[in-house]
């Protein structure tokens, strides 16, 4: 299997070398939080390593790209409270962003795509993308996979699991059901009864509604992971991945054609 995209794999020379040759790289985010009593707290992670390396192989075969490990813990201190969790601030997380881009301008690269696989990163990421454009002449984009992903999802009516990502519910069970069933734990009976976060998707899209206490959920999860199904998860994950690399190609086709015109 092909791994030369792989950031971590190459050597210095070969990492100059694409730098100079006008390589996009790819920073995949992620977490390390509690995902309620049936998930890991690797959640997240194996979820954005997954999508990340498979939507990167295919996009490699269309434009120069390379993937730098996956940042594994991020800013999720509103799962504190419940424990099970490694955080950054976010203002923490704010600055490492920038200096994780600040190394990739340095070391030549000026093409830098983030991508996001948890909720508390995401501002953070956006913020980031445009503060590395103001300041220095490269490209940057960021996105969130579900937000590449929602019409595809919405195809594969993956709402019927619940909220879409959500947290800890039926849409990452099902997930992680796909990649690492042994990691699903039991004791979800009583989950039928979880409480609704009805009011978390009020407003038009860009709202942002919070209440102290129930960022995550009334329990750490947003709802039931009951309707989890493997092989559904498989087939999400799927069409995240194909919307990822489909919109990875289009982002490196604008890069290219910015470079070209500024030439």
């Amino acid at each position: 299997m092909n791994n030369d995209f792989l950031f971590h794999y190459q050597t210095r020379e070969t990492l100059n070398l694409h730098a100079a040759e006008g390589y996009a790289v790819v920073v995949p985010l992620a977490a390390t939080e509690q995902h309620g009593p049936h998930l890991p707290v690797f959640t997240d992670s194996i979820v954005c390593e997954n999508i990340a390396l498979e939507a990167c192989r295919k996009a490699s075969e269309s434009m120069k790209l390379l993937l730098t490990p996956t940042l594994t813990i991020g800013c999720s201190q509103h799962h504190l409270a419940f424990g099970g969790t490694l955080s950054f601030t976010s203002s923490t997380y704010l600055l490492m962003l920038n200096e994780i881009g600040e190394s990739l301008v340095s070391g030549g690269f000026r093409k830098i795509i983030f991508l996001n696989a948890h909720g508390g990163n995401e501002q953070l990421m956006h913020q980031t993308a445009q503060d590395l454009a103001v300041k220095h002449a490269i490209w940057t984009a960021s996105a969130s996979y579900w937000s590449l992903s929602r019409s595809a999802l919405y195809e594969q009516n993956a709402q019927e699991m619940g909220m879409v990502p959500g947290h800890a519910g039926g849409f990452e069970a099902s997930l992680i059901a796909s990649l690492a069933p042994q990691l699903v734990r039991g004791g979800a009976s009583a989950d039928s009864q979880h409480p609704q976060r009805s009011w978390i998707n009020a407003g038009p899209a860009g709202t942002f509604i919070g209440k102290h206490g129930q960022l995550t959920g009334a329990q750490g999860y947003t709802d039931s992971i009951l309707p989890a199904d493997a092989a559904k998860g498989t087939q999400y994950l799927h069409a995240i991945i194909e919307s990822t690399a489909s919109w990875l190609v289009q982002v490196g086709n604008w890069m290219n054609e910015g470079v070209e015109g500024e030439a």
